[in-house]
């Protein structure tokens, strides 16, 4: 049964940005998503949120200046997600274009966990780097901090992850510490970079450091902002949004670095056609496959590659991993259906699952596709040695999992070993003898902070398509335009007539369908069994490119048989 609702929207939005140039069904789009006024669309690097509202932006930008003209050793220390590593790439190239000394580390998830450890920080320390920059990373770094103080290395953090009871003591840069006022806590660790960088080379110019010239033009790195932006997953709100427009519209014209072009090539698909779902789900992957199943290393070198060759080379080596993390985790969707087959999966209010197989860098995607079948907060561990279990989660809305992680933590104060991340996702660790005693608090926790009606899943569509609104135009606008988290790509649903049905590559359906006076061409993906005659489709608009040739073809995301 699809439980279907339908996006209200203000017809007095939609018509006053439709008066102000948009197309009319993007009008629309727009005014179910909350915007009422052209304005409210930001197109214009000038429209940037400023710099000097993020709290200790213009004091890091100070800090990094002096690190830059003292020809000071900076290391980055990043995390291992795609995030961490194109705010990494940001912060080496925008510092070293600078005239900063820049190196970079970026811990193995599988030797030293997450974050500025202790021990990552005793790595460091052999590098001799006066002053370390946490990107994506830090604010919960209370111990790596108090070992870097006592080795005599600075640390300046900046991150966007949610704070702890209290922040270390550093220079921090993060839209979600306590005292800042900046708009946007959306910002992903990448953003979060970039602003540092616009007020470091604000603060060279100021002191003359660039002579008559502006100094290296920042907006050469937003198309590694946009991917770690889109590859996060944080909500795109206006600004978020305006910064992935600018770096997909470089993309677009040619301008990618040679790394983000070698990752689309790898994936067969052209960057002159780059959209947010690009990012998403093709090039986001096959960089963060490189932090899940071996280092990250790998995948900032590819998105710092000068050369098309190298950066090639280490495209096609993120493709491969990438192809191997999809057969774990196509095990792992197995061997977990298996688990829950002895579980009222219904009548409980979330997912605890480990076994002893399961993969340290994939239990996040595992906990997603759990949470997506199931529609409940799942949290999945696998084993991480030492007597210790690695679990990542994923919540449905209305939970906040991080906070529900803190309710448990707070209640029984040493079950959880550490724990960390966002609204949507979270990490933690475990001892291994406690994971019933986790999954039991962790279940009272969400029955505490849920309403049972979020526990029912429900479709939100942008209604039907008229006959006039299926067209290659639209379906262009649809691709170009920026959606994501909060902001969601548009959804659509009606009653089709199957006209024609064949397998395609095995495992996935190509249709022909009829609904309301229009025919459709339309795939529905993996799935190889054939239709009815009538069903009730929720589909997107796309485009179908194919030797050299366009139109639109609709995407059937889900469906059900109608008498």
């Amino acid at each position: 049964m699809l439980n279907l609702e339908t996006r209200p929207w203000a017809a007095a939005d939609a018509e006053r940005l439709r008066a102000a140039g948009f197309p009319a069904l993007l009008a629309r789009l727009y005014a179910a998503r909350g915007i009422a006024e052209r304005g409210a669309v930001k197109t214009s690097l000038a429209e940037l949120l400023p710099y000097a509202e993020l709290r200790n932006c213009v004091a890091a930008g100070a800090r990094l200046a002096d690190a830059v003209q003292g020809r000071q050793r900076l290391l980055v220390v990043a995390d291992y997600d795609a995030d961490g590593a194109t705010a990494c790439a940001v912060a080496v190239r925008g510092l070293t274009a600078m005239g900063g000394v820049v190196d970079y580390l970026v811990p193995n998830r599988f030797d030293y966990g997450y974050g500025l450890s202790p021990e990552i920080v005793r790595l460091a320390a052999e590098r001799k780097p006066d002053l370390i920059i946490t990107v994506d990373n830090g604010i919960a770094a209370h111990a790596g901090i108090e070992e870097a103080r006592r080795l005599g290395i600075e640390v300046l953090v900046t991150d966007h992850h949610l704070p702890g009871d209290g922040l270390p003591e550093a220079l921090i840069v993060n839209p979600n510490q306590p005292g800042c006022s900046f708009p946007s806590k959306s910002l992903a660790g990448v953003g979060v970079m970039f602003y540092v960088l616009i007020a470091v080379r604000a603060e060279l110019r100021r002191r003359g450091a660039f002579g008559n010239g502006d100094g290296p033009n920042l907006a050469e790195l937003l198309d590694l902002v946009a991917l770690g932006t889109v590859a996060d997953v944080v909500r795109l709100d206006a600004n978020n949004r305006l910064l992935v427009e600018q770096g997909l519209k470089r993309m677009r014209s040619g301008r990618a670095r040679p790394g983000i072009r070698a990752l689309f090539q790898a994936a067969g698909r052209d960057p002159g056609r780059a959209s947010a779902q690009d990012l998403g789900f093709v090039v986001g992957p096959r960089l963060n496959a490189a932090g899940r199943l071996a280092d990250m290393s790998l995948g900032i070198a590819c998105l710092l590659a000068d050369a098309e060759a190298g950066a090639l080379a280490g495209a096609r080596e993120l493709d491969r991993l990438n192809r191997e993390r999809r057969a774990i985790e196509a095990d792992m969707q197995e061997q977990a259906l298996a688990h829950l087959e002895t579980i009222a999966v219904a009548d409980g209010y979330s997912l605890t699952l480990f076994d002893p197989a399961w993969h340290q860098g994939v239990v996040g995607l595992l906990a997603a596709r759990l949470k997506e079948r199931h529609h409940r907060p799942a949290v999945v561990f696998a084993d991480g040695g030492d007597g210790l279990l690695k679990g990542s989660g994923r919540a449905i809305p209305g939970l906040h999992l991080r906070d529900a992680l803190d309710l448990v933590d707070k209640r029984l104060p040493g079950l959880i070993v550490r724990f960390g991340g966002h609204a949507a996702a979270a990490g933690l660790t475990l001892a291994a003898d406690r994971l019933a005693e986790f999954a039991n608090a962790f279940e009272a926790a969400c029955r505490e902070m849920l309403d049972p009606a979020a526990l029912r899943r429900v479709i939100e569509t942008d209604g039907e398509l008229a006959r006039g609104e299926f067209g290659l135009d639209n379906a262009r606008v649809l691709r170009d335009a920026v959606w994501g988290q909060g902001f969601p790509a548009p959804l659509f649903h009606g009653d089709f007539l199957v006209q024609g049905q064949r397998l395609v590559g095995d495992k996935h359906l190509k249709l022909h369908l009829r609904h309301a006076g229009f025919e459709a061409e339309a795939m529905l993906f993996n799935h190889d069994q054939p239709l009815p005659e009538r069903i009730q489709a929720v589909y997107r608009l796309d485009v179908n490119e194919w030797n050299g040739a366009s139109q639109p073809q609709l995407t059937v995301e889900h469906w059900q048989t109608r008498s």
